[in-house]
């Protein structure tokens, strides 16, 4: 893909999707979770680079962090499924530490802080999909947790959106290695050009 892939920084918005101290940071509710995975990929520095390197060049970065209200009041009284471990672990909660985006990733000014998600996929719940064509953005590049949960869900809903969907191999992290490498090799090029961090990088 390499060879081919294209950027236009005016057109393009990097999504960081939940680096919150629950999964990046040690001390984090779901970090040992993910921690095997992120030290693979080392996901967290690639992710660091990159940002750096994207705002420099013009793309538009954009922060989609998850968080509730103390008491969970926004979900169904009775969750499942990941959302279920989320309640459990009393993890993204609104003003507390562990919801708080990862000190290295801190938003600056022009970024843009996605508000409102409350589930899996962040087209669901925000109005991501409204500041993306106001701003003429055509292309999205996903990173971020869980490989294969929101960062999957966010990138179905891009595509069947209609926009040019890049997913970074080496900014996302799973709970597990298996979780990981499947959702890569299966499922997101159904949806989306999997790339590397230094694909896009010399692609800007």
């Amino acid at each position: 893909m390499a060879e081919s892939l294209k950027i236009d920084p005016a057109s393009t918005a990097l999504v960081l999707i939940e680096f919150q101290n629950e999964f990046a940071t040690p001390g984090g509710v779901l970090h040992d979770a993910v921690a095997e995975v992120m030290d693979s990929t080392g996901m967290l520095g690639n992710t660091v680079t990159l940002v750096a390197k994207a705002r420099e060049a013009g793309v538009t970065i954009m922060h989609a962090p998850i968080t509730f209200a103390p008491g969970y009041g926004e979900l169904t009284r009775h969750p499942y499924g990941i959302l279920k471990g989320v309640v459990d672990g009393n993890a993204f909660v609104k003003g507390t530490w562990g919801g708080t985006i990862v000190d290295d990733l801190t938003p600056v000014d022009g970024d843009i802080l996605i508000e409102g998600k409350r589930g899996l996929d962040t087209f669901a719940s925000t109005n991501i999909d409204f500041i993306l064509r106001s701003k003429g953005i055509n292309t999205i590049i996903l990173g971020g947790f869980l490989t294969n949960c929101c960062v999957e869900s966010t990138m179905r809903s891009g595509y069947e959106n209609g926009y040019r969907v890049l997913t970074l191999t080496d900014c996302t992290a799973a709970t597990s290695t298996a979780e990981h490498e499947n959702a890569i090799a299966y499922d997101y090029p159904m949806f989306s050009h999997p790339v590397t961090s230094a694909e896009v990088m010399a692609a800007l």
